[in-house]
């Protein structure tokens, strides 16, 4: 869905999901070989799922459907902030500043789907 004559990647929410995916793939580069089909393969895909959920709502027709995929990339989120939690305490990852990312996106994030909320029709 374009609005005011935007796409995905004018959004922000877009712009810091691409700079996650690299992050995440850049960290998880020094993951364990026995990783590389488990928790590393997990968290990039939910990493990429991010930005790609939102780019796929905003190419669809209507608000309603832009705000369902809204949804599902902030699921992907969560899905990739439990992997860092995780990733933390089984002591693959130190860096705490990943989820301060996280966390400030989330709020980025929920504030766009409140800006859409208040531009649909009653």
């Amino acid at each position: 869905m374009r609005y005011q004559g935007t796409t995905h990647k004018n959004l922000d929410i877009w712009k810091m999901g691409i700079d996650l995916v690299e992050k995440i793939y850049l960290i998880t580069q020094t993951y364990p070989r026995e990783e590389i089909y488990g928790l590393r393969s997990q968290m990039r895909r939910a990493a990429i799922s991010y930005p790609s959920n939102i780019a796929e709502g905003a190419a669809r027709s209507s608000s309603a459907e832009f705000l369902k995929f809204l949804y599902y990339s902030l699921g992907s989120l969560a899905e990739l902030e439990t992997q860092i939690i995780l990733s933390q305490r089984i002591g693959y990852l130190k860096n705490t500043e990943l989820l301060r990312f996280i966390e400030t996106l989330r709020k980025k994030h929920l504030n766009f789907i409140k800006y859409l909320k208040s531009k649909q029709k009653p």
